[in-house]
């Protein structure tokens, strides 16, 4: 079961970070789904940034930065994996 928790904004290439805007709630360690028109993979939360700070748990309205293991595209959907 899948449910969506936010979308990504914009991806920094060379450090592997998507920038994502939260639309629920997500903390590291969870098992995420990134999925767009060519993106489409499954990763664990690993490590959060809000302005430069390590966050465990991100809530609605926040812009964070998330590692990701593969590219992602402006409006891809982030979906948390039950």
């Amino acid at each position: 079961m899948e449910k969506e928790i936010g979308k990504v904004s914009m991806f920094f290439g060379k450090i592997g970070v998507a920038a994502v805007r939260i639309s629920g709630s997500l903390s590291v360690g969870d098992k995420i789904h990134i999925k767009g028109h060519t993106t489409d993979f499954e990763q664990k939360v690993s490590s959060m940034q809000l302005e430069g700070k390590d966050l465990k748990k991100a809530s609605k309205g926040e812009h964070v930065g998330i590692k990701v293991s593969d590219a992602v595209r402006p409006n891809d959907v982030v979906y948390l994996v039950k």
